[in-house]
């Protein structure tokens, strides 16, 4: 969905203050977020993509404006009304220190992904997409490593330019510590 969006903005924003993680861990907020991606929006605009009304959607707004993560990036008259657009303040939120802010939810971000995934009807045919579970017992420095592989996909992946009209696809990958035991040596 990224790409460039039809307005200035930062490549990379670190996400670090609390008040950040809170206005962006909102599902209607986290929403709108996504959709400025493709480009800049009113309220009005917002609030019927989302099916939400448009006071609502004013009041996400606002606080993304006093989180730093969306703005005001042009303004149009209509009659005799201001209309805004707004757009993210970067194309990039890069997301650190969460569990610092959340460490009793490790697993917001999966919930999220839950709460978006487009599950097609039954007889409807389904995307002939991928999704895998792996484990390896490696070192940290090579989980590091391919964690910065995947990062590089993620950043590929959100390159494409955006197609009016088409789906939107969404890319969840994690390299994480697992708590899964070693097996005892074999006895001879």
């Amino acid at each position: 969905m990224a790409g460039k969006p039809d307005y200035e903005l930062d490549d990379v924003l670190e996400v670090r203050d609390p008040a950040q993680f809170k206005a962006a861990g909102d599902p209607i907020r986290h929403r709108i977020i996504s959709l400025l991606s493709e480009r800049a929006a009113t309220t009005s605009q917002l609030a019927e993509a989302l099916g939400q009304p448009k006071g609502n959607i004013g009041h996400h707004l606002k606080v993304l404006e006093r989180a730093g993560l969306v703005r005001v990036v042009r303004t149009r008259q209509v009659r005799a009304i201001t209309e805004k657009y707004y757009g993210r303040t970067a194309r990039l939120f890069n997301f650190r220190d969460m569990h610092d802010v959340y460490p009793e939810d490790d697993f917001r971000i999966f919930r999220e992904v839950m709460g978006e995934w487009d599950r097609p009807e039954p007889g409807e045919p389904r995307p002939d997409l991928a999704s895998t579970l792996r484990h390896a017992r490696i070192p940290a420095s090579k989980a590091e490593e391919f964690n910065r592989k995947v990062l590089e996909l993620a950043d590929e992946f959100s390159s494409y330019e955006s197609v009016p009209g088409e789906r939107v696809y969404g890319f969840l990958a994690a390299v994480y510590l697992t708590d899964l035991p070693e097996l005892p040596e074999e006895e001879e």
